[in-house]
Order: C-alpha cells, then sequence, then structure tokens
C-alpha cells in the first residue's frame, strides 16, 4: 500500500524544515514509500517558499498552493486530488505528532480498517472544549471512537466517497460511519508545538463547530427524510392552530368576548403548517435527484474499477 501524507499548512514556515527532516529520518529508517503532499493554503508569510525549497531536497515531497485561504477541509481535498497513494494520512504541519504515530493508523488500516483515527493523549490546549465537543459528536452520531480532531488514516476510496464541505473534516468519522465503513482509533501522544501558534482558536471557532455539528447530524438524518422533519413541524403547526382556534370559539361563544389577535394566530399557524408541508414535499423531491446522483457516482465507480481491472 502507497501512503500519501496530506499535510495542510497555513503560516507554518517555521515547522516544514523541521517536519521534512522528521519525515525524511523515519523513511530511512523504516524503508517506507510513502510520499507527502504539502498544500499551501493561501499562507501570508512565506510558507510556500520555504516548501518549495524542500522539495528540491526531498524528492518525496510535492508541494502544492491555494491563492486564498480555504480551509483544512479544502486543503485536504485538493491534496487528494494530487496524491497517488492508496492510503491518505491527514497530518497536520505543525509538529505536534510524529510520523511514527501515523505509521501506527496505516498499519491498522493493511489489518483491514477503512479510517483509522489517533485518540490524542496527555495535556494540551483547549482539551476542555475539545472533551465536550468529542462527547456531544459520539452521542449524536454513536461513533465508535473518542476524538474525532485528530490524525486520521483513510482508504482513498472512502475518502472521495465523503460529502465534504467547508470544515467538514472534523467530520470524516460520522460520515464514515453512516457510511458503513470500518472504523477503529490507535492512542497516540500529543506533542507540543514548536512554533508558531493554533489557528484554530477562539469563541468563533468553537460556535462554527457547534453549528458544523448540527449541519451534519441534519444531512445525515432528515435530509434522507426531509418529510418527517417538515411534515412533523407542519403537524405540530397545525394542532397548536387547531387549539388556538378552540380558545377563539369559546371567547366568542362562552365568553361573548371577541379578540381578533388569537384568530390572526390561528390563520399564521395554518399557513406555517402548510408551508412546512410544502417543504417536506420539495425537500423529498430533492433527496429523491440526491440518491440518484449518487446511484449514478456508485455505477460509474464500478465501471471505472471493471475498466481498470
Amino acid at each position: 500500500m502507497r501512503v500519501s501524507l496530506l499535510i495542510p499548512a497555513y503560516n507554518e514556515e517555521e515547522n516544514l524544515p523541521e517536519l521534512m527532516q522528521e519525515i525524511d529520518r523515519f523513511l530511512r529508517e523504516t524503508g517506507e514509500d510513502w510520499e507527502v503532499v504539502l498544500v499551501d493554503d493561501g499562507s501570508t508569510d512565506h510558507t510556500y517558499e520555504v516548501a518549495r525549497r524542500l522539495a528540491e531536497r526531498y524528492p518525496f515531497l510535492k508541494v502544492v498552493r491555494h491563492r486564498r485561504n480555504l480551509g483544512v477541509t479544502d486543503a485536504l481535498i485538493t491534496g487528494a486530488r494530487h496524491a497517488t497513494g492508496e492510503v491518505f494520512v491527514f497530518f497536520p504541519a505543525d509538529l505536534q505528532h510524529l510520523p511514527e504515530d501515523a505509521h501506527k493508523l496505516v498499519q491498522k488500516i493493511r489489518e483491514g480498517y477503512d479510517l483509522v483515527t489517533g485518540w490524542k493523549q496527555g495535556k494540551y490546549e483547549k482539551k476542555f472544549v475539545s472533551g465536550v465537543y468529542n462527547w456531544l459528536s459520539r452521542m449524536l452520531f454513536r461513533v465508535p471512537v473518542h476524538d474525532l480532531n485528530s490524525i486520521k488514516a483513510m482508504r482513498r476510496e472512502m475518502f472521495f466517497d465523503l460529502p465534504l464541505r467547508r470544515d467538514w473534516h472534523r467530520y470524516i468519522v460520522p460520515l464514515a460511519h453512516d457510511r458503513g465503513y470500518r472504523i477503529t482509533e490507535v492512542k497516540v501522544p500529543l506533542y507540543p508545538r514548536r512554533h508558531g501558534e493554533s489557528k484554530f482558536k477562539g469563541p468563533k471557532r468553537v460556535i462554527i463547530g457547534l453549528l458544523d455539528l448540527l449541519a451534519v447530524k441534519f444531512q445525515l438524518t432528515f435530509m434522507r427524510k426531509p418529510m418527517l422533519f417538515f411534515g412533523s413541524l407542519g403537524l405540530l403547526s397545525f394542532l397548536l392552530g387547531f387549539l388556538a382556534g378552540l380558545v377563539a370559539l369559546y371567547l366568542r361563544f362562552v365568553r361573548h368576548l371577541g379578540y381578533r389577535p388569537i384568530l390572526y394566530l390561528v390563520v399564521l399557524l395554518v399557513l406555517a403548517g402548510i408551508i412546512l408541508f410544502v417543504a417536506g414535499f420539495l425537500g423529498e423531491l430533492i433527496a429523491g435527484l440526491y440518491d440518484e446522483i449518487q446511484r449514478l457516482r456508485r455505477e460509474e465507480a464500478g465501471r471505472r474499477e471493471s475498466t481498470e481491472a
């Protein structure tokens, strides 16, 4: 199995020389035939220039560049398109992991797993926030791992089968689990960052992570059965409208009181119910088209595999 290390790098000029030294040492000691695809994700420092000089020194290194910062997910997709390996390893450029850690994950892939994720060990920044995020993820997605935001090794065909969107690299595990791929985890140490600072910190990242968490959950559940979601809300709206109508009738014919805002509320709830049901039908139509596209993609992939065989 040829392995491709996919390394997104954003303003990591100080870490790259040491990182390539570590990878070169590991490849010389083990004799592994790995390639490294480094994606400069629109860095504002000299990351790209440093990477190009390193590529002249290390034949295993490929360098690709984004004109602007697109995020880790897009960097991984770009790296995967330029990679030739059967196994991809998502490997950060911050020197908080060693190539030996990636090798442990690859060994599990060779045992038959489709996705292997690292379980970070030791003290590190944002451990509490990361713990809460991982706990919520396990509760929502029922994934059999403890850490969703660590280094990962995965089969090439599995990576390209996942519907990844911006910042969804954190949800590779739930997406793969939902599609039935074999997943496991390996404990890996987390080393202190040697240079620079983390690019993922601050309340903004927490809010984005939580919203993405809900978006992925919605895609894996209600997007497949949109009528279940919108229809349930529509029925609830109809029910509330019916109850509000009973209250209006009671006030009008029993208490002999006219209260026009309740009538407006009844109309609003009934209209909302109708709109939600229409949204459910449209969602079912879109979901059907999506399923058809996925079927055609699988058939095309099967034809390609048959042709290559």
